[in-house]
């Protein structure tokens, strides 16, 4: 596609619409090989395909630098089970079902609106927003509220980073989260399970703090459709759901956010899901979790640790009643 900038520059184009260098080569080879009579159903398919590729980059490597003091030394989730072991229900409510269905999500293009209780609404597209900040390598644990557990280095920065740049006002007082609801690319919205779209929720100082991070890829490369591409956040001290997949729109609010587990199940799943293992869930215990990839039937079960091994954030919920607002 031809995209023509304004004269003065004010209005370029955003990355994701520039078609890369190689796929416009590859045009150039496709007319010529329709001009010397190749097959054409060959030429079309190889076209095709380049394409797909130029719009979603499986698989595309992320330069972070490494963040040591905010990341975990056990020993990392293998890829294969972080992204083989999944819940987004929007594509599914099995833990498979992810991996095999999110290939219907499109990655590019996307945009973030970022708006509500604050100075500069923003309109990013992935691009823009995956490089608002320096990248960083983080190794997290990750604990899902069904018992079990993972270790993933995750890619981005700091969600504080973004918050500054949108500036929010004196009415700020929590950020929502809202993801992405398209039947015709997530089959798993016509599972009726949820009040769709996704959304999700933290007060304004959780969202401020340096271990929540903004994340655009995994194990070094864009995040996988199955993990929430293109772009999540991660709170490792609360329970894996509370970590918005595929987001569409990010807004600030006053008044806390109805969230979608709290609105479904509100005695089942609290609005702030600290993981906290003196608080069981109604329908099992907490006190104990399984990592995913150390299975095996002697294999013991981990104790689960007070925000998930994260006490730096003890003194977000000073004075509270952690089993009354679990």
């Amino acid at each position: 596609m031809l995209i023509k900038p304004s004269r003065d520059g004010s209005n370029p184009p955003l990355s994701s619409e520039i078609t890369p260098r190689e796929v416009y080569e590859e045009r150039r080879k496709f007319i010529a090989r329709i001009a010397a009579g190749a097959a054409v159903g060959s030429a079309l398919w190889e076209m095709a395909n380049r394409e797909a590729f130029a719009q979603t980059p499986a698989g595309q490597k992320l330069a972070a630098k490494a963040n040591p003091a905010l990341s975990t030394t056990e020993p990392r989730t293998a890829f294969k089970d972080a992204t083989n072991y999944n819940n987004f229900y929007e594509f599914g409510l099995d833990k498979g079902d992810p991996a095999d269905n999110a290939h219907t999500l499109k990655t590019r293009p996307w945009t973030v609106s970022i708006e509500g209780e604050i100075k500069k609404p923003m309109r990013l597209d992935i691009d823009s927003l995956t490089k608002l900040a320096p990248l960083e390598e983080r190794v997290y644990r990750l604990r899902c509220v069904e018992g079990w557990s993972m270790v993933i280095p995750w890619v981005g920065y700091s969600l504080s980073n973004l918050i500054r740049q949108v500036e929010p006002n004196g009415n700020a007082r929590y950020v929502e989260f809202t993801t992405l609801a398209d039947s015709k690319q997530m089959p798993g919205l016509r599972s009726g399970v949820l009040d769709w779209p996704y959304v999700e929720g933290l007060r304004l100082d959780e969202a401020m703090h340096p271990l929540t991070l903004l994340t655009v890829g995994m194990y070094g490369q864009v995040l996988p459709n199955q993990n929430g591409a293109p772009v999540r956040v991660v709170v490792p001290w609360k329970y894996g759901f509370k970590s918005a997949k595929s987001i569409v729109r990010i807004r600030f609010m006053r008044d806390q956010p109805k969230t979608a587990w709290n609105v479904s199940a509100p005695s089942e799943y609290g609005f702030y899901s600290n993981v906290n293992p003196r608080v069981d869930h109604p329908r099992w215990s907490q006190a104990s979790e399984r990592r995913i990839g150390e299975d095996g039937f002697f294999k013991k079960k981990r104790e689960t640790l007070m925000f998930n091994g994260y006490p730096e954030v003890a003194s977000l919920y000073a004075g509270m009643d952690l089993k009354k607002y679990f």
